[in-house]
C-alpha cells in the first residue's frame, strides 16, 4: 500500500494550475544507498570492455533526485564527474539515454531544444514537440534552466531560428501567458471562443492565424477542450480537421500537437512512439527523448494509452524494434509489459 500512496501522491501542475497527479514508471528505490551504487558503477566503467547492463540497472531503476547523490558520491570517490566517466565509457543511444537520465527534466529539455536549434537546420520536430507538450510550469523551468545554462533567453534563440506564424506561435507558448485552470465554467467565454475560432478559419477565405494563436496560447487547457467541443456546433469540421484544411507545414503540426495534447497529451506520446517504430528500427532519438522525458511523470498512462490506441504493449513494440545495451535500457525504463 506505501509504494500505491506514493506512487499517487506525487502531483504535479497540468496546462492551467489544476493539479494533476503523476503516472511515472521510475520511482525511488527503497533502501537506497548511494556509495555502494557509486562504487559499482565505477567498478563497471573500468570493467574490460564495460559493464553496461550494471550501468543500466542502476541508473534507470533510480529518480532522478537518487541519480543526483549518485554522481555525487561518484565524484567524492572517483574524483570525476560522473556524465564525463559514462560519455567516455558508453556510446550511440545508450549514450544519448545515459547521458540524458543525468539530467533534470528541465535541464533535459533545455538541452533538447538547444541541440534543435543550434547549427545548420532547425530540428523543428523536436522544438514543436517540446514547447507544444509542455505546460506553463514545465515551460517556466525550462526557461530558467535554458538561461542558466547557454547564457541565452530560449524566447530569442526561437526568434532568431524560426520564421512567420510558426515563430508567432512558438513564441507566444514560450512566453508561458495561459490561464490558470479554473473552478467555474465560463460557458459565454466557451462560446465566443469557439465562434472566433470557426470565424478566424473555416468561415472566411484565408486564416486569420493571430486568432487562433491567441485563443490556445492563452486559454487553460480545461478551458479549450470544452471549446473544442462546442466548436463542432459552428463548423462541419472537428478542430483538427480545420487546422488541417487551413494551415500547412510546421504551423499545422503545431496547432495539431497542442490540439491533441489539450484533450490527451499521454495519447500524444503514445501515437508519437508508435509513429517512431512504424518502419523497420526505431528513430531513436525521440524513443529516447520520450522515455527519458517522462519516465518521472506519465510514462504509465503512456503505457496503458498505448495499450488502448494500439492493440499491443508498449514494451513488445520496444522489444521488436531496438537491440542490445540500449533496448535493456528503454525497456527497464518502461517498467514492464501489460
Amino acid at each position: 500500500m506505501a509504494m500505491v500512496s506514493e506512487f499517487l501522491g506525487q502531483l504535479t501542475l497540468s496546462y492551467g494550475g489544476e493539479v494533476e497527479p503523476k503516472f511515472p514508471t521510475v520511482l525511488p528505490v527503497r533502501d537506497f544507498d548511494p556509495d555502494k551504487d557509486a562504487a559499482r558503477i565505477e567498478t563497471a566503467i573500468k570493467t574490460k570492455g564495460v559493464d553496461e547492463q550494471t550501468i543500466i540497472d542502476i541508473l534507470t531503476r533510480r529518480n532522478g533526485e537518487q541519480r543526483r547523490e549518485i554522481a555525487f558520491e561518484y565524484e567524492r570517490i572517483a574524483k570525476k564527474d560522473l556524465s564525463v566517466a559514462l560519455k567516455g565509457a558508453l556510446s550511440g543511444p545508450l549514450e544519448a539515454l545515459v547521458l540524458g537520465l543525468m539530467k533534470s527534466t528541465a535541464h533535459y529539455d533545455a538541452s533538447e531544444l538547444n541541440a534543435s536549434i543550434k547549427g545548420l537546420g532547425t530540428d523543428e520536430e523536436t522544438l514543436i514537440e517540446i514547447v507544444c507538450s509542455r505546460n506553463n510550469k514545465e515551460l517556466g523551468e525550462i526557461k530558467k534552466v535554458y538561461r542558466e545554462m547557454f547564457k541565452k533567453e530560449l524566447e530569442k534563440d526561437v526568434a532568431v531560428d524560426t520564421s512567420g506564424d510558426f515563430a508567432k506561435l512558438l513564441l507566444a507558448l514560450v512566453q508561458t501567458q495561459r490561464d490558470e485552470a479554473s473552478n467555474v465554467v465560463d460557458y459565454e467565454k466557451i462560446d465566443e471562443d469557439a465562434r472566433a475560432l470557426y470565424e478566424a478559419g473555416v468561415k472566411r477565405k484565408g486564416t486569420d492565424v493571430a486568432t487562433w494563436i491567441s485563443i490556445m496560447a492563452q486559454r487553460s487547457a480545461p478551458h479549450l477542450q470544452k471549446v473544442f467541443q462546442r466548436y463542432k456546433s459552428y463548423s462541419p469540421y472537428d478542430m483538427k480537421e480545420s487546422i488541417q484544411k487551413e494551415v500547412k507545414g510546421d504551423l499545422e503540426k503545431s496547432f495539431l500537437t497542442l490540439v491533441e495534447c489539450f484533450e490527451n497529451r499521454q495519447l500524444y506520446f503514445a501515437n508519437r512512439l508508435n509513429e517512431a517504430m512504424k518502419g523497420k528500427g526505431a528513430k531513436e532519438k525521440v524513443v529516447t527523448r520520450i522515455l527519458v522525458s517522462r519516465c518521472e511523470v506519465d510514462l504509465m498512462k503512456i503505457r496503458t494509452e498505448f495499450r488502448r490506441q494500439h492493440k499491443r504493449s508498449l514494451y513488445q513494440t520496444l522489444s521488436e524494434h531496438t537491440k542490445g545495451d540500449y533496448q535493456n535500457a528503454l525497456l527497464s525504463l518502461c517498467g514492464g509489459d501489460d
